[in-house]
């Protein structure tokens, strides 16, 4: 097995996490699998992108065009609550009206990238970085930013969840809302935080792709298939399981190239998908499923 093939599934994983954690935790508290979830992982992308480009000197910077990317992110996912899912709760929308509504608001902000920005691959404008040689092995610089921040945030998201009122208030809805709402626990106020939460590590996911390689206005379709099944192999709703099933995607995804190639890796994902809701549908680990 290549090493260096290892190490790439590693960066990758980084970004399928961030991704898989938000989705899940939408999952888990919102019961909605969010089929836009890949969709604002580009948009995150591509407002950093074009902050990224701008004249304006602080701006341009990549770091701060991140965090404006990802306030951006956010503002985005708050709309749509406001705008689509706050309604769908209120009438008790069935859980194929969600799905139904989530591939609308996909196909929306696809196209929407896709007008504002065109179809060409944008690049971030990073400075040249040599590769790290570490025991012959060749590790990217911006491969090991991405493995950096990814455990910044999920170090973030496990003090929030284990030591924060919300963070408590999130599990307990999460295990029962109903129970969590007699207890006198803010379901509403538990799901804005469960959106900005998600949205931000979302955002996060789509930038750190950018810095390994080019943002697309399609990247996100071809993301949500591998963090779907992050989640469902980690455990449908826990957070930690997307995680660890994450690094299981983006590993198996390309240490499969030399046998399959490139353009066919991300078939890995879905067959690990599959042989999971087959042999062990509960995940590796429990969820709130």
């Amino acid at each position: 097995m290549d090493p260096q093939l290892i190490v790439n599934g590693i960066a990758l994983g980084s970004i399928i996490a961030l991704g898989a954690v938000g989705l899940t935790l939408t999952y888990g508290i919102l019961r909605l699998s969010n089929f836009a979830h890949g969709d604002y992982m580009t948009f995150g992308a591509f407002i950093a992108w074009m902050l990224n480009k701008s004249p304006i000197p602080v701006l341009n910077n990549i770091w701060v065009s991140m965090v404006v990317g990802i306030f951006a992110t956010v503002g985005v996912a708050l709309l749509a609550e406001a705008l689509l899912w706050k309604r769908m709760r209120r009438v008790r929308a069935t859980a194929t009206t969600l799905v139904i509504i989530s591939i609308g608001l996909a196909l929306f902000l696809r196209n929407g990238i896709l007008l504002f920005f065109g179809g060409d691959a944008k690049r971030y404008n990073l400075p040249v970085s040599e590769a790290i040689d570490l025991f012959g092995i060749k590790i990217k610089f911006y491969n090991l930013v991405v493995l950096g921040l990814a455990i910044v945030a999920i170090a973030g998201l496990h003090f929030l969840l284990q030591n924060t009122k919300i963070g408590k208030a999130m599990r307990a809805v999460a295990d029962d809302i109903d129970l969590a709402r007699v207890t006198g626990i803010n379901v509403e106020e538990v799901v804005l935080w469960t959106w900005i939460i998600a949205a931000s590590l979302t955002g996060l996911g789509g930038q750190m792709y950018g810095l390994v390689t080019n943002v697309r206005p399609d990247m996100g379709w071809f993301l949500i298939m591998p963090m779907f099944a992050a989640v469902t192999l980690g455990g449908i709703g826990n957070p930690y399981g997307a995680i660890a099933g994450a690094f299981i995607i983006g590993i198996a995804q390309e240490v499969s190239v030399p046998i399959v190639g490139s353009q066919y890796k991300l078939a890995i994902a879905l067959i690990l998908m599959v042989l999971t809701l087959l042999f062990r549908p509960q995940g590796l680990f429990k969820g709130t499923a």
